[in-house]
Formats: structure tokens, C-alpha cells, sequence
């Protein structure tokens, strides 16, 4: 139950990302929990482990790493995308 728990939560998180970059992550339900794991990942890294933990993540530094997990695939997917026009 908590491997269940801990892919809701890494969806929410990525579905939360996006909503505030504004862009869609590729890959749908599944990119929302990649994004979610490793924004939670990344911001753990980044900024530690402090704030709410919900299902094994700390909401808020997963949260701004996912949203910098998006901003980083969405230049990525635009700069492939110009470069093959």
C-alpha cells in the first residue's frame, strides 16, 4: 500500500508542476510520476528535507524540484524541436 501511496503522491506533485509551469509533461499519468520522483529526488538534493511529508515525500522541495524538472524538459523538448525543422 505504500509503493500505491508514494505513485499518487509522485503524480500529484508532477500534475502540480505542470499547472504551475504551465506546460504539459510529456508521457501523461506516467510523466506526472516520473516528474514527481525525480522532482522529489532533485529537490532533496537541492534544498534538503524540510516541510510536510506525505507517502516518503517532502512536499514542498519536491515540488520546486519538479517544477525545475519541467522548466529543464520543456527548453529541452523546444531546443530538439527547432533543430529539426
Amino acid at each position: 500500500m505504500g509503493f500505491l501511496w508514494s505513485l499518487i503522491i509522485g503524480g500529484i506533485i508532477g500534475w502540480l508542476a505542470g499547472l504551475i509551469m504551465g506546460r504539459d509533461i510529456p508521457g501523461g499519468v506516467i510523466g506526472n510520476i516520473i516528474a514527481g520522483f525525480i522532482g522529489a529526488w532533485l529537490g532533496s538534493l537541492i534544498l534538503g528535507n524540510w516541510g510536510p511529508e506525505i507517502g516518503d515525500f517532502y512536499i514542498i522541495p519536491a515540488l520546486i524540484g519538479a517544477v525545475v524538472l519541467v522548466f529543464i524538459v520543456s527548453l529541452l523538448l523546444r531546443s530538439f524541436g527547432r533543430s529539426r525543422s
